[in-house]
């Protein structure tokens, strides 16, 4: 036993000293690259798999609206009783909610950090709620206390709600004034018939409470868009006798505010592939679209298992429809709503045609499209999307409302369906909606308009901006002339990227729409999507989150040298930049023929330079590193070797 210890201590002794002197030869490897960089482990509410875990929950809220819009002061008013359900495994003392038209004051947040010379979140500041009649009511008692911090209210209980099931029925009376600026996202605009109402965030609604922070209770600033819980909507919009009002939802009662005309109308357009008119242009304004000629109308909608509704309201309204095909025998009603100012083939006259076939490609692409109306909504709102209904520039037309449009529906599965917080993560969903409109806009009439999300070196001149910032930034944090790229356009490019040259069209897609399926009408966060993505591709991807979702380092893979070598070719490869990704290289040999190499990203796990031998008998006269340009390389000028 002594002879044994004393010999393995030698050996390891001249283990150790031999080691050490062929270490100083040895370059530091890269798992710094590699690691794990947030914490991603699961839990019995999210797994490491990147599913809801078998106790994930997420409370509910039930919304019954009743308003009135008052052109003569354009005035929302009205009152909303509120379902609360508490399906958390904790007591809640109290419940947050938002009042999100209280941003459009000269004393809330986002008006005193909204900079001087404006943009697109500066808004009116001649509006905000005023509450009365307030009431929150659980099986033990009533409340009326409440405290409002600028777009947060905060509502107190006669005791904690209970958890696993635990409801409180939340009543108010509210009014506000419609901004006409209401930071792109919602507002009035004058059109020559009549007002043009877009109304949007135009009640008080319950904030997020989740196992991930609890309260989401982020002031609405302006870049940063919404956190909602899921329920069911009663909506009644009394206006007058000749508006016609288009909401989230189904009409409930279109034999008392349509005429029998338009219900005919309406009908035809449910079995019609071409659009159908509703209101003509020529009936606009005219007693013949009124189903009512003096007083007002209520119009009833509902929506089930929802985030929000919006609508819209005008008597200067064209109306038109058709028929959506959803996939497995499904329809529904793509409509549009628009001024005569914004008629025309090259224009809105194209609005339903648009919107019918970007709901159809999602759906039949990603996952079914759970609402049954789609309706674009012509206003002063560059665009914004809602579930079921979008406002889009009302002076658009061309491949500009073909891309707004699509656009806005596209976000019916991010976040309408996805659920994520775009307060905190807009990539999650303009990222991932930049990245499917790439596809539908590119299936739209064979392509009949542009698409350059297949560009990532487009990208170049802002990943190589001295005051970029990375994907992760909050959105009211980064600055405006980035939130474009960081939100938008570098997450689709990642996910183009991911698609097209990391993993393969098969792979990816099986993973995406798995991920859809499974966060469906849910919470997820960026773990979840990475976790999830991960674990359907069976590919560690930790490399690529932190390079180009969690950092703002570059891509520059170069072709260092090809040299003969034993009869064949060693072709050595670098990588220059902050980090790793597969390589792909096309070799043209003297006879013109080629051959493309792929090489894994796990190359550059001890080192930033490779040989990789060619095993050939032909000679090689050109060599380029990503010939199909698929990656945002910052350096081209060292992705070619020719032959000299």
């Amino acid at each position: 036993m002594k002879y044994f210890n004393s010999s393995l201590w030698i050996m390891l002794l001249f283990s150790v000293v031999h080691f050490t002197l062929y270490a100083q030869d040895v370059n530091p490897n890269n798992q710094n690259l590699f690691d794990n960089f947030t914490y991603r482990q699961g839990n019995e509410y999210r797994t490491a798999s990147g599913k809801p875990g078998p106790k994930y929950w997420q409370n509910s809220a039930d919304y019954q609206l009743d308003v009135t819009l008052d052109e003569k002061n354009h005035m929302v008013k009205g009152n909303v009783a509120i379902q609360y359900t508490n399906n958390s495994p904790e007591e809640l003392d109290f419940i947050w909610l938002y009042l999100e038209q209280n941003r459009f004051t000269e004393t809330s947040r986002g008006t005193l950090t909204s900079p001087l010379e404006g943009g697109r979140y500066s808004g009116d500041v001649e509006g905000g709620y005023k509450l009365s009649n307030f009431s929150a009511k659980t099986k033990t008692g009533t409340s009326s206390k409440y405290l409002i911090s600028d777009t947060r209210m905060q509502v107190f209980l006669d005791e904690p709600l209970a958890a696993n099931g635990g409801q409180v029925e939340i009543k108010m009376n509210f009014e506000y004034k419609i901004p006409v600026e209401g930071m792109d996202r919602m507002g009035r605009f004058e059109a020559k018939d009549g007002t043009v109402y877009a109304i949007a965030q135009w009640y008080p609604r319950v904030a997020v409470f989740d196992d991930v922070v609890g309260w989401n209770t982020d002031p609405y600033l302006g870049a940063g868009e919404f956190y909602c819980e899921y329920g069911d909507f009663d909506v009644k919009i009394t206006a007058a006798a000749d508006q016609t009002v288009v909401c989230s939802g189904i009409l409930q009662n279109p034999n008392e505010v349509l005429t029998q005309i338009q219900q005919e109308r309406l009908a035809k357009a449910e079995k019609s592939d071409k659009t159908v008119y509703i209101i003509k242009p020529d009936e606009v304004g005219k007693s013949v679209a009124q189903a009512k000629k003096k007083g007002t109308l209520t119009w009833h909608f509902k929506m089930e298992n929802t985030r929000d509704v919006a609508w819209a309201s005008s008597r200067a309204f064209i109306w038109d429809a058709a028929k959506m095909n959803l996939g497995n025998g499904k329809v529904g009603l793509a409509q549009s709503v628009y001024p005569k100012e914004s008629d025309g083939e090259h224009a809105w006259g194209r609005s339903t045609e648009y919107t019918k076939a970007s709901v159809e490609f999602h759906s039949n692409t990603y996952y079914p499209y759970p609402y049954h109306n789609a309706i674009n909504v012509a206003t002063s709102v560059g665009g914004m999307e809602y579930p079921g209904v979008s406002f889009c520039g009302y002076q658009r037309g061309g491949a500009s409302l073909w891309g707004v449009t699509d656009h806005e529906f596209g976000h019916n599965w991010f976040p309408m369906i996805v659920g994520n917080n775009e307060r905190r993560y807009p990539w999650m969903d303009e990222g991932l909606n930049i990245f499917i409109n790439h596809y539908s806009t590119a299936a739209f009439n064979n392509g009949e308009y542009p698409t350059r999300t297949d560009k990532p070196r487009d990208l170049v001149q802002y990943l190589t901006y001295g005051n970029r910032e990375g994907i992760d930034t909050y959105p009211d944090i980064a600055n405006a002339r980035n939130l474009a790229y960081t939100a938008y356009y570098k997450p689709a490019a990642g996910l183009y990227m991911l698609r097209e040259y990391i993993l393969g069209e098969e792979r990816f897609d099986y993973a995406f729409k798995s991920y859809i399926r499974h966060w469906a009408y849910k919470h997820p966060q960026p773990n979840d999507f990475f976790n999830h993505i991960e674990n359907a591709v069976g590919e560690d991807l930790s490399w690529f989150w932190k390079g180009w979702f969690f950092g703002n380092g570059n891509i520059d893979l170069g072709i260092l040298s090809v040299e003969p070598y034993q009869g064949n070719y060693l072709i050595t490869v670098e990588n220059n930049g902050d980090m790793p990704m597969p390589v792909e290289l096309l070799v043209t040999y003297n006879d013109d023929t080629k051959e493309t190499i792929k090489l894994p990203v796990e190359i550059w796990h001890r080192g930033n330079v490779w040989s990789h031998l060619l095993k050939t008998d032909k000679q090689v006269k050109r060599v380029v590193q990503d010939p199909n340009k698929m990656i945002p390389d910052i350096n081209i000028l060292n992705d070619t070797w020719n032959k000299l």
